[in-house]
This record gives structure tokens, sequence and C-alpha cells, in this order.
């Protein structure tokens, strides 16, 4: 018999016709109701067993977590709560699941720290099954996305001799050894010895890459994993994550804001059409989970509102210097609400503060453009003032920014001279200066961390808790 997929069996025209399923049991009463998961859905089906006439051994066997081969007619369910049930003609036990050491006891509730804990297995709870259904339409939306807009994919490397972002916080490369490293007469570690003979990393970002090849094949992407040996312990950082990188060759800096707005809102929309169900059940999870908070900690929207709210409302776009003045004049900041108060322009916004913006001020999404050159990486195109450049981020309620990006400094001599001010060995990106040296041109591109992108649209709070296996500091667990 052919088997069937329980999410197919749910959504079935009719029913009085012999079935066939796999799943692990979520749980099982009177002897008599399994509810089985095969995660293709959040619904279980109930599978109705003739207790009477099935061996006390292998009742016995069914289990939380045993996984399960199911045989029967799929009939109308006599309870509330779903359509269909299936009548058990024959039952398989495919693999058994000790009760008494099974870790994750569903009736406990067993908190998200318990459950990082067990990231092997928290995947057959509702929540996770849910969150990582959805991470994976997410994924596949990126990818039609951009194939729809005519884009090329492009892998990044991950090893890199390059430091994109400037910030020095990389995981090291080496197949030298621990005990007994080459060393220069000057003491320092010979890396021409090592395998790629010279200091190599963990990519930080594919973007220096990614330009190249927008500059030959007009407009490209990347996502791929990232890495940032950065000691941040929260619930925001990670030190292995995904990154989406679209490069356009011709685009200034509107059209790059352009092109992320329609992004983010046809991916969020079509997650919201293709994840219903699961949405459904993760807003509610929040709902309870935020009963127990104070009113003040509470989410001033219900998830499916606040993902509503960003596909219905226009992206307000203004400058850093506009944001920095209704900062500054902001009740929060005058009153010293703020952990980081705005005294100056050239501030560095911070979670608050942009979160105010969003949330408070304009309620709305906010784009804010034309940062100070300092606060800043090299590569984003001076503007004519001498202190600013054309980059973006859009920020978004409940998170703050989720994209950031730029128009690209196409002049080789302007780019030159940032290099030569933070100490950038122009040797060290010849290759990435030469786009500036034969046929150069506008061109922008932005980045969009993908957990955060995943973090908002289930309403999870810890970016750990939409990761297969996170990576943090003390923790490479799994």
């Amino acid at each position: 018999m052919k088997y069937s997929k329980i999410k197919a069996l749910l959504e079935s025209e009719k029913g009085g016709m012999e079935v066939a399923t796999r799943g692990w049991v979520r749980t099982f009463r009177n002897k008599q109701f399994i509810a089985l998961n095969d995660g293709s859905t959040i619904h279980n089906i109930q599978c109705v067993v003739d207790f009477e006439n099935t061996p006390e051994a292998i009742l016995k066997r069914i289990t939380t977590s045993a996984a399960l081969d199911i045989q029967g007619t799929l009939v109308e369910s006599q309870g509330s709560g779903q359509k269909y049930e299936i009548q058990v003609t024959k039952l398989e036990v495919l693999g058994d699941s000790d009760a008494e050491k099974y870790p994750i006891q569903l009736r406990n509730r067993p908190s998200l720290e318990f459950l990082r804990e067990n990231a092997h297995l928290r995947v057959r709870t509702n929540t996770f099954s849910a969150v990582m259904r959805v991470r994976a339409v997410l994924a596949y939306a990126v990818h039609k996305y951009f194939n729809e807009k005519g884009f090329f994919y492009f892998n990044a490397p991950i090893i890199t001799g390059s430091d994109a972002e400037g910030a020095g916080e990389m995981f090291r490369v080496s197949a030298l050894p621990f005990d007994g490293t080459p060393r220069t007469e000057d003491g320092k570690v010979n890396f021409k010895e090592d395998f790629f003979g010279r200091e190599t990393n963990l990519t930080v970002s594919g973007q220096l890459e990614a330009e190249t090849y927008a500059m030959a094949l007009g407009q490209v992407y990347t996502f791929g994993p990232t890495f940032r040996a950065e000691n941040s312990n929260t619930s925001r950082h990670l030190a292995e994550f995904w990154m989406i990188e679209p490069e356009v060759a011709f685009n200034d800096l509107n059209d790059n804001m352009d092109l992320a707005e329609d992004f983010i809102r046809y991916v969020i929309k079509y997650a919201m059409e293709n994840c219903a169900d699961d949405l459904k059940f993760l807003e509610q999870r929040l709902i309870e989970e935020e009963k127990n908070k104070p009113q003040a900690e509470r989410s001033e929207m219900a998830l499916l509102e606040k993902l509503n709210f960003v596909l219905e409302n226009n992206f307000i776009r203004i400058s850093y210097t506009e944001a920095i003045d209704i900062l500054k004049n902001s009740k929060p900041n005058k009153n010293k609400k703020f952990q980081y108060i705005i005294e100056e322009w050239g501030a560095d916004l911070q979670s608050e503060h942009e979160r105010y913006l969003v949330e408070k001020h304009f309620k709305s999404p906010v784009i804010l453009f034309d940062y100070p050159a300092k606060i800043k990486a090299f590569y984003m195109r001076l503007n004519e003032d001498g202190q600013t450049v054309r980059a973006m981020d859009i920020l978004f309620p409940g998170i703050g920014e989720i994209v950031g990006g730029s128009q690209r400094e196409e002049r080789l001599d302007v780019l030159v001279e940032k290099m030569n001010a933070l100490g950038i060995p122009e040797e060290e990106l010849w290759w990435y200066l030469d786009t500036r040296r034969f046929g150069t041109a506008i061109h922008s591109g932005f980045g969009l961390g993908f957990e955060r992108l995943v973090l908002f649209v289930t309403g999870m709070t810890n970016i750990r808790d939409v990761i297969p296996f996170p990576r943090t500091p003390q923790n490479a667990e799994f």
C-alpha cells in the first residue's frame, strides 16, 4: 500500500478509504487513542486502536516518540478538532522509545532552555517543528524571489583571506600544528607554511566576492553560512548564521531600498500563505507565553498582526540626520529612559532607538539612509558632503535592524583613500580593486541575516531557537 503524509490525509476530500502512514507518537491515551505526527504538519492525526484485539506487549511499546507504521481506514472523526481519524487495522512499531529515558515529556511543558540542551530532539515538539517548517518555506521563498527576478545564485567562499566588515572578529582556519607552530624571525606565526600559504578565516560575509560577480552577471545573490567570533552571549547573536546578500550592478541606493522592501514583503507574504497553520500555532504560543510577563514587556501586536503590519504599511524613508533629531527630542531621550542617551550627531544607533522610531514614532517599518561615514564600512559610497555614506538600514517592530546595505564605492581613488585611512592594505584586496579599475560602475547590495528574518516571522524571542543547532560562545554541542 502507498504511504501518505499526515498532512495529505487530513486534507483529503473524502473518507472511507484504506490508508497507510508512518510517524512518531505524540501521545497515547486510554490504550486506544494515538496522536501521530510525521512532521508534515502541525496537526496530529488520531489513530484509534482496537485495544481488546491488540496484544498487550504491542500496546506497551506505544510510547511518546516511538515510530509507528499505521494502516487502517480513514473515517470522519467523532471528536472535535480534526476532520478525519484512522481506524487502525494494522500497527507495527518501527522504533521503540523508552518512556522512562526519553528526555522531552510534553505534558511538563519543557522550557526553551531545556530544549536547547536537547536540540537533536526538540524538533519533535510542536513549537520547533513549526519554526523549522517556517524556516524551510522562507528559504525556498528567498530562492524563488530572486529566481523570478532574474538573479543568479552565487556561492561565495566560506574560507577567505579578506575581512569584509573590518571587524577582526573572525575564526581562523589553519592546518598548522598547535605545538611547534612555525615562526618568522620576528616571532610571528609563519602562515607561508600553512595550507593556503597565508592567513585565512571563515567568512563574515560573501559581499566582496559577490560584487565581483555582479560586475559581470548583472545581478547575483548569495545565501550561505557566515561566521563571527564575537563573544556576545545574547539572545540576538550567533557565531554561525546564514546570510542573504544580493548585489546588483547599475543600482543606486534608491534602487537598493526598493529591492530590499519588495523582497521582504514577498518572503513574508509567501510564508503567511504557505504556513498558515504553523503561524497560527506560533501566535497562540506567544500569547500564552506573554501572559506571565508584566504588561509593559508584552508585545504590542499579535504575531499575525505584526506580519500584516509590515505588508500593509509603506516603509518610511528618512535620513540618519532626521532620525537623530527625532530621537534627541523624544520623551525617552529627554527623560533619560533610553539606556544609551542620544546627545549628538554621529552616535551609533542601538536597538532601543531603532524600535522607538518604528513602534512609537512612525508606527511603520523604517528605512534609514545616509549614515555617518565613521560608523560604517569602508566599501560604502561617500556622499558629496564628505561626512556621510550611501548606507541604508531597514528597521522592523520588535527586532530593530533586519537589513543593512549600501551603494558601494565605485570610484577607485576614493576607495583606495578610505582603505588607506583605515589601514586596510591594498595588496590584500587587489582583486576587489580591479573591479574599479576595469569597467567600474555604480552598484549596490544589502545583507539580511536569515535567522533575524525567521525570528521576526515566527515570533520567537531568542535567535538560538530559529536555527537547528545554534553555535554560541562555549557551545558547539551536537
